[in-house]
């Protein structure tokens, strides 16, 4: 009977902390949706900008924000990203913050109306059952066509999609490449760069190891946005027709939430 009794009870704890968790999900869109706003804005630049605790209304002035509504999105990132003073409603940068600044094209990247759509199309992949099909099944059941298609005929999200995964690669992905096996770079005198987007991971190889020669190889309209870098050719073309020659080849996957996705469909 005891014995009951305790299973009785830790059901019903269990239950109630899983309405606390169910709730979760329902508004977890919320966060997502006040970082990208936060990022429109330009909170965290504007508080950064301000050099030192910066109050309530001196964002809403230099934002041109209403105060009160400004006021409810603060109140949600304190303990979230910014720090509150001690000072009622003042308002200073963290590492999380300053980080917002930093990896903001990959934030409004993932957050796009583009991207979210096919999250939404997810089942689509689980639903079809042909293992060889191209894997970006439910972003072209949201959109018609592949990301790459899309791309190319899409000006504003190939700008977006350059931006957002050359923030990856020079914010997160290579610096743990630099740090952990540079040493794999020695005696390469050209490496082409397959897939290489507009060039971020290239211009900062070669300038990492300047005896090597770069060659940024991509899709035409992914080129077609590269800046101009020191030891580093632009080559439009499509890596299932040629590949440019050079020592070696450097492939880097695009660890992206929507590739990532992909990814472990695909396993």
């Amino acid at each position: 009977m005891e014995e009951t009794i305790t299973k009785e009870s830790k059901w019903k704890k269990e239950e109630e902390e899983a309405k606390i968790q169910i709730y979760k999900y329902v508004f977890d869109f919320a966060e997502a949706a006040a970082i990208k706003c936060a990022i429109e804005l330009k909170i965290a630049d504007a508080v950064e900008s301000h050099g030192r605790s910066i109050t309530l209304s001196q964002i809403s002035s230099a934002l041109n924000c209403s105060p009160p509504l400004l006021f409810r999105i603060m109140r949600f990132f304190v303990r979230r990203i910014f720090k509150e003073e001690t000072t009622a409603r003042s308002y200073s940068q963290t590492p999380l913050s300053h980080m917002l600044i930093t990896v903001a094209p990959l934030l409004v990247l993932e957050n796009s109306p583009t991207i979210v759509e096919s999250w939404h199309n997810l089942s689509a992949r689980l639903k079809n059952n042909d293992s060889t099909s191209d894997l970006s099944v439910p972003f072209e059941v949201a959109h018609g066509k592949g990301i790459w298609s899309y791309a190319a005929t899409n000006l504003e999200f190939n700008r977006m999609f350059n931006e957002g995964l050359g923030c990856n690669a020079r914010v997160i992905t290579l610096p743990t490449i630099l740090e952990s096996c540079g040493d794999i770079f020695n005696g390469i005198g050209s490496l082409v760069d397959v897939g290489g987007g507009n060039g971020t991971t290239l211009s900062i190889l070669v300038k990492a190891f300047p005896w090597m020669k770069g060659i940024n190889f991509d899709l035409p309209n992914f080129v077609s946005t590269s800046e101009e870098y020191n030891g580093v050719e632009h080559v439009a073309g499509n890596m299932l027709h040629f590949v440019p020659n050079a020592d070696a080849a450097f492939f880097m996957p695009i660890f992206s939430r929507f590739l990532t996705m992909v990814c472990i469909l695909h396993k």
